[in-house]
């Protein structure tokens, strides 16, 4: 394989799905448009931003996005969010019509989350009861397969057993139904990282037309492949970045509990300030009678160099469909202070896009991998890095609780704390 495309729905997990491959050593762009080329990279994450479009916008934006960019010698790769929100179903059966058959397995061990007889288990919960899926589904069913039928695809299962047992027939069954068209797609259960890494050896060395679909997990496991990309789309040289001279924003969007405790940590442990924005002057905007005041307030914490939290606060009118309008005003009050930063985290993939946006940054260069799913970048003007503060991104409801203190901690070049 010469080359991947990975077509995301958001932006955070396009970056923790890419971050491995340039951690092996492969020039790897996070990209907010997903039409740019970038033929220098080993590894394109494209951004479709679909997770709150109609699932029809969704997959049609998706199949433009492998049209655009898939060139020869380069596979694809669907990534879709561990927890299954979104469109991913939609955007997986158009794609089938246009790049075979899917392997789908959506496990990330590394980060609790395990496929145990084609449902997702999260942390040792089925995902349908915890509250990442409550929030947004509550009431529907999380088992792949069903999810799968529902949009019309003829699916198969491989049980943790047969995957152990017989992985080269796996290899057999995706070969078969890239040419026979029985099969659209093939659930795998995976409950360690040596499962996916036993998928992904096997399935790499296929010879027909398939795709894979999973989260960060399989992905990993396909970057530890030796020889998976040219020599030529692999740098030897390895990428580092400079220590923070400027303040350091952690910027999060996201309203789970773990993001909570995340914050919690960072404020306790490097006595970072908190500013939580309260969302009616976020639904607001500059119609706020608070608005400039929070505009000010953001500035002045970044002119006197103040490290500092800024996240959106909840009250009763929450509505979960509204995080692209919050996120996006709350991109808009830091903006003016983006350039003076000398670090940002983003938490959240509407969060961290708006923001990027919001700043002109439309591509960033990926250096390393923080801990699992937080990946931290540079700003990239399609040819190379540019300037601007060097950015982390991270996924809301991801990570252990030292997280964003690890982030913070690594963009200050200091020592990374011990999981307790």
């Amino acid at each position: 394989m010469k080359s991947l495309l990975i077509v995301a729905d958001d932006l955070s997990g396009a970056a923790d799905c890419a971050i491995p491959f340039a951690a092996a050593g492969s020039k790897t762009i996070v990209s907010l448009d997903a039409n740019a080329p970038h033929d220098d990279a080993a590894v394109i994450a494209a951004d479709t931003d679909t997770r709150r479009l109609t699932p029809a916008e969704a997959a049609k934006r998706t199949t433009a996005a492998w049209q655009a960019l898939r060139a020869p010698g380069r596979r694809l790769y669907k990534k879709i969010d561990s927890t299954l929100r979104g469109n991913w179903t939609a955007e997986v059966a158009a794609l089938t019509k246009l790049a075979g058959p899917a392997i789908v397995t959506p496990a990330f061990p590394a980060t609790g989350r395990i496929v145990r007889d084609g449902r997702v288990i999260v942390r040792g919960v089925p995902l349908e009861d915890t509250e990442t899926w409550q929030l947004e589904n509550a009431g529907q069913k999380a088992e792949l397969r069903v999810m799968l039928d529902m949009v019309g695809l003829r699916t198969a299962h491989v049980s943790l057993d047969a995957l152990r047992a017989a992985p080269r027939d796996i290899a057999a069954m995706v070969a078969s139904a890239a040419t026979a068209k029985g099969i659209d797609a093939i659930v795998v259960d995976a409950e360690a990282s040596d499962d996916l890494a036993t998928l992904a050896r096997v399935t790499a060395a296929v010879d027909a037309e398939f795709f894979w679909v999973g989260s960060g997990g399989l992905a990993r496991e396909l970057a530890a492949l030796p020889d998976l990309f040219d020599a030529r789309a692999s740098v030897a040289a390895a990428r580092s970045v400079e220590p923070a001279r400027g303040p350091i924003l952690a910027l999060v969007g996201s309203l789970s509990a773990i993001s909570e405790r995340q914050c919690a940590m960072l404020c306790t442990e490097a006595g970072v300030q908190e500013m939580i924005v309260p969302p009616a002057v976020l639904r607001e905007g500059a119609r706020h009678p608070e608005w400039q005041a929070w505009s000010e307030r953001i500035g002045a914490s970044v002119r006197d160099q103040i490290d500092a939290i800024v996240r959106i606060g909840r009250d009763d009118a929450f509505d979960p469909a509204e995080g692209a309008l919050l996120s996006t005003a709350l991109a808009a009050l830091v903006a003016p202070s983006f350039d003076a930063l000398g670090g940002l985290i983003a938490t959240g993939g509407e969060t961290a896009r708006a923001m990027l946006a919001a700043a002109h940054v439309g591509s960033l260069e990926l250096v390393t991998e923080i801990e699992a799913g937080v990946a931290l970048g540079r700003p990239s003007n399609g040819n190379g890095p540019s300037s601007g503060p060097s950015i982390v991104t991270k996924a809301g409801a991801f990570g252990s609780e030292h997280a964003l203190l690890g982030a913070y901690l690594h963009l200050r070049g200091a020592d990374l704390p011990v999981a307790r």
